[in-house]
């Protein structure tokens, strides 16, 4: 069967003529533009991308870079965008993508590009660093044996191991997209790898890494990272647990954590939101420096129609959504 498969490319590096390379650092803002060029292919109806990719670097232009191993969706090493959207091209499947016969395929818009279809995965693995990634052991060690676990306890870590560093979360995270301070979904699973790991004896202090700017209260909940992940570890998942351990632990003042108190009272005391005080009440009332930042997006609601009512009626029948915050109970009972 005939595929056109349509590839990126790319190269941060250009010759000045002499022989010489030059290199490009990030941003890479006067790096040269990324360009397309288009290919024909002839492979069965059960081919994947990666297939495809190799058949022209093998038998059509062997200049074309990208990054694979195993090709069984285990080191995780082919990550890339194919038609708009993150994925292992190992494990997709031409006929499940193919529009009208076509695909493209190019390496993530939000993460810095080598050559073609590889980028660089050095962001990705500053933000795994940052979660530290490592047991802190608990003192006394056991002498002349092995720490024992329970079984219950690793069996709630079985999503978090099952990640391979593909990075394909972090591709589609919108979070990341905007904020590459961000800590990213992939590092922050595997923050709770070792959050939730009783062996550990930093646990409380991890808590509060995770819980800073740029932290589990970044996440926006686009649910991407859930969707695109190929090995079914559900990073956000794994995130809220965290933000659900931290404030347990006591860390409160930061405005995630103001941010969900506010959401859930407004809701809890009229049945519905109030955004005209979740702004004020998540970053502080004085905090000027965070209120003036958030003028331009109410000037451009305001400009849209769409600035919240200054009344805040109570819905009907509110005292039963009253009775499911207090069944509930928590941070969140009003």
């Amino acid at each position: 069967m005939k595929w056109t498969i349509e590839v990126g490319r790319y190269d941060r590096t250009a010759g000045d003529g002499r022989g010489e390379v030059r290199s490009y650092p990030p941003p890479y803002e006067n790096a040269p533009q990324r360009r397309y060029q288009t290919f024909e292919v002839d492979l069965p109806d059960h081919a994947m991308v990666l297939d495809a990719l190799i058949a022209i670097r093998e038998y059509q232009d062997e200049s074309l870079v990208v990054r694979c191993a195993c090709r069984s969706a285990i080191c995780g090493s082919c990550g890339m965008w194919i038609n708009g959207a993150a994925r292992l091209a190992c494990i997709t499947k031409l006929r499940e993508v193919a529009r009208d016969g076509k695909v493209t395929v190019e390496a993530p818009p939000s993460m810095p590009v080598v050559r073609d279809l590889v980028w660089d995965m050095t962001p990705f693995w500053q933000k795994n660093r940052a979660v530290l990634p490592w047991l802190e052991n608990k003192e006394p060690v056991p002498q002349g044996e092995e720490y024992r676990v329970p079984n219950a306890a690793m069996e709630n870590l079985i999503q978090e191991v099952s990640c391979i560093s593909c990075g394909v979360c972090v591709m589609d995270c919108e979070s990341f997209a905007v904020n590459p301070d961000f800590l990213g979904p992939a590092a922050l699973a595997k923050a709770y790898r070792y959050v939730a790991d009783p062996r550990d004896a930093k646990t409380h202090e991890r808590l509060g890494r995770y819980s800073q700017p740029n932290g589990v209260w970044d996440c926006t909940h686009c649910y991407e990272c859930v969707a695109k992940c190929p090995k079914g570890v559900a990073p956000m998942e794994q995130i809220l647990k965290i933000r659900k351990l931290a404030v347990e632990a006591g860390y409160r003042n930061n405005s995630g954590t103001r941010h969900a108190v506010a959401f859930a009272e407004s809701v809890a005391h009229s049945g519905r939101l109030n955004e005209l005080t979740l702004m004020p009440k998540s970053f502080g009332l004085f905090n000027i420096r965070a209120q003036l930042q958030s003028l331009p997006a109410a000037f451009n609601m305001l400009r849209a129609g769409k600035l919240p009512p200054l009344l805040h009626p109570k819905v009907p029948h509110v005292e039963r959504i009253k009775a499911i915050f207090k069944k509930v109970g928590g941070m969140f009972s009003s």
